[in-house]
Order: C-alpha cells, then sequence, then structure tokens
C-alpha cells in the first residue's frame, strides 16, 4: 500500500509568520509554523513531520511537493553535503542545516518517493496543503488560535518518537529505502502513565535539592507517556517550532 500526501509551506513576507502543513484528506492532516521563518522552511518542516506522523508504518510513502529546493535537496544534495561535514560545494555552511538532519534521521528505514507538482495550479493535494499552511501564516500575524489540525488518523497511533528538523518535473521521482530501526510505543493508559511511582518518578520528582548529589550541573527527568499524550504533546511542540524538550523545558 501507498500513501499518498501533500506537503507544502507558507511565509508571509518570507521571511515573516510562517506555516507548514502535511495533508490526506480532510480527516488526517496537520499544520503547524513560527511567528518568523522562510518559505523554505516552512516546506521542509512539512516533509519532516509527515515522515514523523508515519514513522510506525510500513507502507510506502508519496510526497507531493511543490519545492524543488526540499526535493533536491532530500533526493540528490544531502549526501553531498553530509560528506563535505553539511557544506555546500563552495565550502559555505549548508542553510536549514538542523531541519535537513532531522529529515535525514527521519528517513532511516523508509520507503518513500517524492513527486514534484506544480504549485497553484489546483492540484487538490498541493492546495489543500497549501491553504493550510497559509492559515497558520495567517494566524500568526493575527495572533489568532494555530489550527493544528487532527494529526494522523488513519488506523493506528504515530511511533513514540521524539520530535525536535536535475530539477524534478512533474511524474519524477526518488526514492530511498534502509533497514528500520525498532521503535518502541508506550501502551499504558493516561491515568496510570500520569502517576508516579517508587521505580518510576514523575517528572517533576528531582531529588532533596540540599543533597550532594542533587548539586549536580544536570538532572536526568523520566516522563512516560502513553501513545495518545506523545501525540499531543508532539503535535503541540511542532506547532511552535520546537522539540518535545525544548517544549517541555518551556514549561519550567
Amino acid at each position: 500500500m501507498t500513501i499518498t500526501a501533500a506537503a507544502d509551506g507558507s511565509a508571509l513576507g518570507n521571511p515573516g509568520p510562517a506555516g507548514w502543513a502535511w495533508y490526506v484528506d480532510d480527516s488526517c492532516w496537520a499544520a503547524g509554523g513560527w511567528k518568523h521563518a522562510t518559505n523554505n522552511q516552512g516546506e521542509l518542516k512539512a516533509v519532516l513531520e509527515l515522515f514523523r506522523a508515519t514513522a510506525h508504518l510500513d507502507d510506502d510513502l508519496l510526497v507531493l511537493c511543490d519545492s524543488q529546493y526540499v526535493i533536491n535537496s532530500v533526493t540528490k544534495w544531502m549526501p553531498g553535503w553530509k560528506k563535505k561535514g553539511w557544506r555546500k560545494a563552495d565550502g559555505k555552511p549548508v542553510m536549514n542545516l538542523e531541519l535537513l538532519q532531522e529529515i535525514d534521521e527521519a528517513l532511516v528505514g523508509r520507503k518513500y518517493r517524492f513527486e514534484w507538482v506544480k504549485g497553484h495550479a489546483n492540484h487538490p493535494l498541493n492546495e489543500a496543503a497549501d491553504s493550510r499552511a497559509r492559515a497558520v501564516s495567517e494566524a500568526f500575524q493575527r495572533n489568532a488560535p494555530i489550527p493544528e489540525g487532527p494529526g494522523w488518523t488513519k488506523g493506528g497511533t504515530p511511533a513514540n518518537r521524539p520530535a525536535a528538523s536535475g530539477s524534478a518535473a512533474s511524474g519524477s521521482a526518488a526514492s530511498g529505502s534502509a533497514a528500520r530501526p525498532a521503535v518502541k510505543a508506550a501502551t499504558k493508559p493516561a491515568a496510570a502513565a500520569s502517576q508516579p511511582t517508587a521505580s518510576h518518578p514523575g517528572l517533576f520528582d528531582f531529588d532533596d535539592l540540599g543533597s550532594a548529589e542533587s548539586q549536580a550541573p544536570e538532572h536526568t527527568l523520566t516522563l512516560k507517556l502513553n501513545a495518545d499524550e506523545f501525540t499531543a504533546l508532539t503535535r503541540k511542540a511542532a506547532a511552535r517550532g520546537l522539540t518535545s524538550e525544548d517544549f517541555l523545558r518551556g514549561l519550567i
């Protein structure tokens, strides 16, 4: 089975209020963005979040994208950039490095193809992704609520995976496949997952701040989430352009 989804980005002013979105159908899509970013960043983030949302599936993934920059970056240029220490042929650093490195990680073990589609040409899936990405950028511009979408809704829950980032012609594609890493999803009920125990302390169960051990410069916190809680966390973090870890750190 092949999953077909469109991924698109939007930036008002470029850079400016920006959004990203991936879209399968009206019941299965997600979006997010930033107060200030570029269109290319939105395009890359849409692809990244699509791969993250489908990480639990073994199906082939067909990504419809109107950005040749994204398609060429992922399918042609990244191997060379990596060999050069993520630098371009002229020795200059690669732009949007963090997002590209996160995409590179998300591609491991995946079976995928990219297909270029012309933007703003009435392609149903592309138009749907574009309108949702733009809606997010406009929401940031107005300081309005962000339309995040329902997320992945097609039979199963997305995997427990941390969230952090020549010219193609219509009908052309590029693909990749490698050994899929093992992914363990939490299945504990929400009520039980939120209850700290002696063997599984809660997120904010610190050692006694007066103890010698607590004077260490860093503390390791353990948080167990069930699948629904993890999905909600990653969606909220992605909507703010953050990894799940940075989103939680911002709550402290």
